[in-house]
C-alpha cells in the first residue's frame, strides 16, 4: 500500500471504529473465533452452574425437612415407634434402618453399647446415602468458580493481541481505532467473573449447609440409637411373653 492509499484507508478505518458496536451482542460479534469460542463456553458453563445451583437448593430443603423430622423423632418426647415408618424420604429410610438392628436384638455377648453403636451406624449408614445424592455437580461449581476468570483471562489476552496487531496494521493508535479491539477482549472476563463468582458463592453456601444437616442427622441418629438400646426388642419380648403363657 503507498502512502496515498494508507493516508486515504486511515479516516475510513478511524469512521469504521468510532461507529462499532460496544453493545455486548456487538462485542461478540466482532470477537476473534477463539475470543468467541472462549466466551461461548463460559456462557454455556455459567446456565450449568445456575441448574446445578437451583437443583442443590430445592434438594437441600427437601433434605432439611428430613432431617428436621428425624431430629423431632429423637426429641424425648418423640421417640421412634417399634413399626418401621412406611416411606422412602430420609427420615423413614433412617428410622427402617435403625428399626431393623432394634428388632433383631442384642446378639450373644453383645454389650448394651455394641447394640447402640449398631444400631448408630446402620442409621448413619443410611444417612449418608441420602446426603451423598447432593454432592453430584458441586465439584462443576468449584471448578468454574477456579477456572473461569483463568479461562476469561486467556480470551481477554488473546483478544488484545489481535488488538495490537490490527493496531500495528492501521498504524493509527487513537482512542476510536483501540477501544472496540481492547472492549471485546476484556468482555471475556467479564463473563468468566459472571460464571466463577456465583459458582463459588454457590458452592461454599451448599458445602455449608450440607454440613450441618450431615451433622444434625448423625447426632439424631445417636440420640435414636441410645433410645432404641433402652428398650427391649419386640422379638424378645414377644418370646418372653409366650413363655409367661406356657
Amino acid at each position: 500500500m503507498n502512502p496515498t492509499d494508507a493516508a486515504t484507508a486511515l479516516p475510513e478505518i478511524a469512521n469504521a471504529a468510532s461507529h462499532a458496536d460496544m453493545s455486548m451482542l456487538g462485542l461478540f460479534l466482532m470477537a476473534d473465533w477463539v475470543v468467541k469460542s472462549v466466551m461461548i463456553a463460559l456462557v454455556l458453563a455459567s446456565v450449568i452452574c445456575w441448574a446445578i445451583i437451583v437443583e442443590k437448593s430445592l434438594l437441600l430443603g427437601r433434605l432439611g425437612r428430613e432431617v428436621r423430622k428425624l431430629v423431632g423423632a429423637a426429641a424425648p418426647g418423640g421417640q421412634a415407634a417399634p413399626q418401621a415408618p412406611q416411606g422412602e424420604g430420609l427420615a423413614a429410610r433412617v428410622l427402617r434402618a435403625g428399626t431393623r438392628e432394634w428388632r433383631d436384638g442384642r446378639e450373644e455377648g453383645e454389650s448394651r453399647f455394641e447394640y447402640r453403636h449398631r444400631m448408630e451406624h446402620a442409621m448413619r449408614h443410611a444417612l449418608s446415602g441420602e446426603l451423598r445424592k447432593v454432592e453430584p455437580g458441586l465439584p462443576f461449581l468449584a471448578t468454574t468458580g477456579a477456572v473461569a476468570p483463568f479461562i476469561g483471562l486467556f480470551g481477554t489476552v488473546w483478544g488484545i493481541m489481535n488488538s495490537f496487531a490490527n493496531i500495528a496494521q492501521s498504524n493509527d493508535t487513537s482512542l476510536a481505532v483501540v477501544a472496540p479491539g481492547i472492549a471485546e477482549a476484556l468482555f471475556a472476563t467479564a463473563i468468566g467473573l459472571v460464571a466463577a463468582i456465583p459458582a463459588v458463592m454457590a458452592y461454599n453456601r451448599l458445602l455449608v449447609r450440607l454440613g450441618r444437616l450431615r451433622q444434625d442427622g448423625q447426632a439424631a441418629a445417636a440420640d435414636l440409637a441410645s433410645g432404641l438400646s433402652r428398650r427391649p426388642p419386640s422379638r424378645v419380648a414377644a418370646h418372653a411373653s409366650h413363655a409367661a403363657a406356657e
